[in-house]
């Protein structure tokens, strides 16, 4: 069989609407040493590819990091496929939170160097030396801590939508970028508790380790990260710190933890946590739009790119050749994407 996708992405889309069954969204990761990661890929991708599973994973020598969607009926067989190998036996599974099965359509298995990309080429850096865990529970008894210091290690497009109480932000692009970034920021701060969070937990567990390894004294990090604190918290009964929605990586951009709307549209400045990609293929800025805006400007970041909608085919096409729209989102403080919201 082919160990990669060939049918379009239409055509896949397609598929997915028409299925029947339900599916649910799931995300795991593990730092293991896999000596022979593209055997390991190979592998992985036929046993996956026959229970129907589609999602993103990353494999490297460090380990595995995987978003996935599974057929509800073939969940079992995907866990038993998981427990199979030795360094995946009983790994936590994060369950998404609001999921409406769509998350995504196809199956990609990378080999990477690294399963999150950190910038560390100190050879004494060791994965091994990390902070302690904290549950749910744990951590709302530490962060009770007026001294407590709680630092979310996701980008700031992701804190923007949503985050815990008094959580201080690391503005950065890059989970690379934020790693010096953290470390400067609390260098006085050595001997507090630190609490580190993220997503799903494997960036905040490998924070941990790279500031005890920075010389800091009491790290923590949130066992399987804002998703698996909110199912837990959730199912014992406790008060949830965690304020607004959950970026996630995926078709659906997020997932509502409470009520709470933080953040505001990046064109009329109305309350709203609704990320979207701008329809116009050649842009495909990552922003915030309200639904007003999004029918004034048909889902696109400016009137530029609105007018883009309405070319031709042909001249759309040509505006997309040699686009590289992977890292395109909103931000504040950079000045190269503010004419892309009619800002001046």
């Amino acid at each position: 069989m082919a160990l990669h996708n060939r049918v379009s992405a239409a055509e896949l889309k397609v598929r997915l609407a028409a299925e029947t069954f339900r599916r649910v969204t799931t995300s795991f990761y593990q730092y293991a040493k896999i000596e022979d990661p593209n055997a390991f890929r190979d592998e992985l991708y036929q046993r996956l590819f026959a229970l129907g599973v589609f999602g993103r994973i990353y494999v490297a020598h460090e380990g595995i990091n995987a978003q996935v969607s599974i057929p509800g009926h073939n969940f079992e067989a995907f866990k038993e496929t998981l427990y199979s190998y030795p360094f995946l036996n009983g790994i936590r599974l994060n369950i998404a939170v609001d999921d409406d099965g769509k998350s995504f359509w196809v199956l990609k298995i990378k080999v990477r160097e690294k399963i999150v990309a950190d910038g560390i080429d100190d050879p004494s850096f060791d994965m091994a030396n990390k902070g302690k865990y904290l549950d749910a529970r744990g951590f709302n008894e530490l962060t009770e801590d007026p001294d407590t210091i709680v630092v979310d290690m996701r980008n700031h497009y992701e804190y923007e939508v949503g985050h815990f109480e008094n959580a201080i932000e690391v503005p950065s692009d890059t989970f690379r970028e934020q790693l010096p970034m953290a470390v400067d920021m609390l260098q006085d701060k050595k001997d507090k508790n630190i609490v580190m969070y993220c997503t799903g937990g494997i960036r905040c567990e490998k924070a941990s380790a790279y500031m005890l390894h920075k010389g800091f004294k009491n790290v923590f990090h949130l066992e399987g990260g804002i998703i698996e604190y909110t199912n837990k918290a959730k199912s014992q009964g406790l008060p949830l710190k965690f304020k607004g929605k959950n970026f996630v990586f995926d078709d659906r951009l997020g997932e509502r933890i409470t009520d709470e709307v933080i953040a505001k549209c990046h064109q009329c400045g109305k309350p709203s946590d609704t990320h979207t990609n701008c329809k116009n293929d050649a842009c495909h800025l990552l922003f915030i739009q309200c639904d007003e805006c999004a029918a004034q400007y048909e889902g696109t970041c400016s009137p530029e790119c609105q007018s883009v909608l309405h070319l031709p085919e042909e001249e759309r096409e040509q505006l997309r050749k040699g686009v590289d729209n992977g890292t395109m989102f909103f931000n504040k403080s950079k000045q190269r994407l503010r004419p892309r919201l009619g800002e001046k």
